[in-house]
């Protein structure tokens, strides 16, 4: 059993650590390791084009993260609160929203956004001048809604886990329903609303197969890299990828430790 689980660990992860380790070298293969350098990692900031991909995905994914988490955080409360067959519904609706592949949500959102368009846009332009079109908007939009479901799983799971003799005891003492929110419930749930922020951003930054079909004229690091290694695979890319991945589980963790923080606070 250790065996198989040591094969399947090193299926999973030796890829990613070779081309972690093909991003130090110094030749210009990017599948021969010819000395050690950072030359390439330094290209790779130094890159005016990675670069402005980077900001794109930066800032696209901090604000479908915020749209996400504020959405998903309401649609959460508003769930905890239903019951019965109506709860069943919407929860089976929250849990398709994660098992749908990702090239099925670029599809249907890029079909639903070039619908909207050809609806509004007449319209639009003879009022104002002009009109929608693919690009940031429709980025933030599409990753938003595919990231809202996990935000809505995390506080959902840890409104469900609270102490309810907590917000009885706030409206005996007088306090109104939004005094007891921002008092007693909101504190509770913080951790888990951090780490559905920061995988809503990690999964927005990373994605490329929605981003392809909605992106318009933007270019998001993930489309930047593919377009580059069509072309052929460099130890920029490598040194690209280490850099995006790294950057990855850092948030992942962060987001493990908040939620195992949560979990603390709910089984004191």
């Amino acid at each position: 059993m250790k065996l198989y689980a040591w094969a399947v660990y090193a299926f999973l992860y030796l890829p990613i650590g070779i081309i972690a380790l093909f991003s130090f070298s110094a030749g210009r293969s990017a599948s021969q390791m010819q000395g050690f350098s950072l030359q390439w990692y330094g290209r790779a900031l130094n890159n005016p084009f990675v670069m402005e991909a980077l900001w794109t995905s930066v800032r696209v994914a901090f604000l479908s993260a915020v749209l996400a988490t504020v959405v998903g955080t309401m649609a959460a409360l508003a769930l905890t609160g239903m019951r019965g067959r109506t709860r069943k519904v919407f929860d089976l609706l929250v849990q398709i929203a994660v098992m749908i592949p990702g090239i099925v949500i670029g599809i249907a959102t890029l079909i639903a956004l070039v619908s909207v368009f050809d609806l509004v846009n007449p319209w639009l332009e003879g009022l104002t001048g002009w009109k929608l079109s693919l690009g940031s908007g429709s980025l933030i939009a599409a990753h938003g809604l595919f990231t809202m479901s996990l935000v809505v799983l995390l506080v959902r799971g840890r409104m469900e886990t609270l102490d309810g003799a907590l917000i009885e005891a706030s409206g005996d003492l007088g306090a109104t329903p939004m005094g007891t929110f921002w008092q007693v419930t909101f504190p509770q749930i913080l951790p888990a609303i951090l780490a559905g922020f920061l995988l809503a951003f990690t999964f927005s930054f990373d994605d490329f197969i929605i981003a392809f079909f909605v992106a318009g004229a933007e270019t998001t690091l993930p489309i930047y890299v593919f377009s580059s290694i069509r072309r052929g695979v460099t130890p920029e890319i490598n040194a690209i990828g280490t850099m995006v991945m790294a950057a990855s589980l850092l948030m992942l963790i962060v987001a493990q430790l908040l939620l195992r923080r949560s979990q603390a606070q709910a089984r004191r």
